[in-house]
């Protein structure tokens, strides 16, 4: 099992679901953690557990509200060693449907987010000669979905942006990897049911039935399943791995 003791970890989108999965794993191994999201009630409850621990409110997406959170948490915590981009955001519509508005959301928080995060925090590690990079994307950034076309070119993109990265910053010792689960038990996937059950009158248990399908294991993949995955990108033993894109989909290791 790794110390993180002397590490400071940032987890975007950490006030539930996958990220507060990821944040509980790190504080249980002694790291300095620090959770951002857009709910400040949210994440004051994630914090409670969480040892070692602070929160700040960040919109990805918006440069001057995550330059504010950055300078608070450092200040406090110093520079952040190991990032999770993990802030991201999905809905669904079909393209003749599709509005400029949802297009650009998508992009704004699950690709631009990631890039403003990471150009904040990235320099101070090509400084140190070493830090961990550790994006969240989707199985959606390796495949296409039917009606989820903006979602997974903001994917898509995120996974492309981890792989140049990995080549740019390798020389510096900092890794840059992505994690890409297919649908995950949070509530991110509740509401893409709940979506379902508006348009189709299905149940909640055959909504999920459905999202259950399109992962290859056949099952919903659980929030601690990815943070393990992360937990291994950010030890020490995986400093030669980096570029890479690894898939979640709820099938047998």
């Amino acid at each position: 099992m790794n110390d993180f003791s002397k590490h400071h970890v940032l987890i975007t989108g950490g006030g539930g679901g996958i990220g507060l999965a990821i944040a509980k794993d790190f504080a249980a191994r002694g790291a300095h953690v620090s959770i951002t999201g857009r709910n400040e009630k949210k994440l004051e409850e994630a914090a409670k557990t969480l040892a070692n621990s602070q929160w700040a409110v960040m919109d990805v997406s918006d440069e001057a509200s995550v330059k504010k959170a950055l300078a608070e948490l450092t200040e406090k915590f110093g520079p952040v060693t190991i990032l999770v981009n993990n802030a991201g955001i999905a809905a669904s519509a079909p393209l003749a449907k599709m509005d400029l508005e949802h297009w650009q959301k998508m992009l704004d928080v699950n690709l631009t987010g990631a890039f403003l995060v990471t150009r904040e925090v990235g320099p101070a590690m090509q400084k140190r000669k070493a830090g961990r990079i550790i994006n969240i994307a989707s199985i959606a950034g390796l495949e296409g979905l039917a009606y989820t076309s903006a979602y997974c070119a903001s994917k898509h993109g995120l996974v492309g942006f981890t792989r140049a990265l990995a080549d740019e910053l390798k020389k510096d010792s900092v890794t840059v990897n992505a994690v890409c689960p297919g649908f995950t038990r949070t509530g991110m996937v509740d509401r893409a049911a709940e979506n379902i059950m508006a348009k189709t009158g299905m149940s909640r248990g055959q909504a999920l039935a459905e999202l259950v399908k399109l992962n290859a294991g056949g099952r919903m993949i659980e929030p601690e399943e990815v943070a393990k995955v992360v937990l291994e990108l950010a030890s020490d033993e995986a400093a030669d791995k980096t570029g890479l894109t690894i898939p979640i989909t709820g099938e047998d290791s």
